[in-house]
């Protein structure tokens, strides 16, 4: 039996996914465990090839009642902390970055500037498990009675340094209903008072405000259905990524280079103009933020959805600032 640990959120679940099938695929007769907070249930089951879902809200004891694992993988950080949460349920090897502190003195050295999807395929190809970071898709969920088509704008964040300037986002979406997009503002329900603001000051109606009103599993419907999705770096995106849903992504303060999407994928446009300083909450918004305006995003729209319509040739990936 294999024990993975990945006891975060959205993005960094989605970001882990190609890790997650590459161990399916090495061990396709082990029952495979993934510790990861309950509430990411509907997202464990589309990433398919997982066995058992085991409740980590975050870093502490493991509700481990089973037999000790033969395999446990430590997709959640470099330890210790998280290196002590699986070698408590006494596995047969673990398959982790190297740290003196937790005593383990096996695998590969962490590296901070790395992409999040990069870092653990390279854990598991120290370890000689073969990987394809490309591998990121989730199984689309039927959008039911969700509106299909519609341009999402996620204004959300978990930090406020990481979130754009919502009369800006509202700028974004009126002018993108006036140009014939169907535009609906999401959200966590902590998040209904700045979608209901975004929504009134883009003149949306109250039908249009849907945080608060989708778990995990309705807004990857929405997301895998959309036709547009305009948000900062936030787990949102990342469905967008899996969903190959044309996308407009704002980020600061953490360089896309860290999380953002394939940047070969021509589907997805993202926005960064730095700097790079480490993630310091230096204003509100960021500066790397604050400094994209509506028209940046709408040139970028207009980008994304022509290169939609048709084929772009191949290029190499390189990540580019704004302007």
């Amino acid at each position: 039996m294999i024990l993975v640990l990945r006891a975060l959120g959205v993005g960094d679940l989605a970001t882990a996914v190609p890790a997650l099938r590459a161990l399916r695929r090495a061990h396709p007769d082990r029952e495979l465990a993934l510790a990861a907070p309950a509430w990411l249930a509907p997202l464990v089951k589309l990433i398919g090839g997982v066995d058992r879902h085991v409740d980590a809200p975050g870093l502490g004891p493991l509700p481990w009642t089973g037999p000790a694992p033969d395999l446990a993988v430590n997709l959640h950080g470099r330890g210790p902390q998280s290196h002590h949460m699986l070698t408590a349920t006494r596995p047969g090897r673990l398959l982790a970055f190297a740290n003196p502190d937790a005593g383990h003195h096996d695998g590969p050295p962490w590296r901070a500037d790395e992409h999040e999807v990069d870092r653990w395929c390279r854990l598991l190809a120290w370890y000689g498990i073969p990987t394809d970071r490309t591998d990121l898709a989730l199984t689309p969920p039927s959008p039911g009675a969700l509106p299909g088509a519609v341009t999402i704008v996620h204004p959300g964040a978990k930090a406020p340094h990481r979130r754009w300037p919502a009369e800006r986002f509202a700028a974004v979406a009126r002018h993108l209903t006036a140009t014939g997009h169907r535009v609906v503002v999401t959200g966590n329900r902590a998040e209904q008072r700045l979608a209901q603001q975004i929504a009134h000051l883009a003149g949306l109606p109250d039908h249009a405000i849907l945080a608060g009103r989708t778990d995990l599993h309705h807004l990857a419907a929405l997301v895998a259905h959309a036709r547009l999705l305009v948000s900062g770096d936030t787990g949102i995106a990342h469905l967008a990524t899996a969903y190959h849903t044309p996308s407009v992504l704002l980020f600061g303060p953490v360089p896309p280079a860290q999380w953002g999407p394939p940047p070969d994928r021509t589907c997805h446009e993202v926005l960064w103009r730095g700097p790079d300083d480490g993630g310091r909450a230096d204003g509100v918004p960021h500066p790397a933020l604050a400094a994209l305006d509506v028209p940046d995003v709408l040139a970028a729209v207009e980008r994304v959805e022509r290169r939609a319509a048709v084929p772009a040739p191949a290029r190499s990936p390189e990540w580019l600032p704004v302007g």
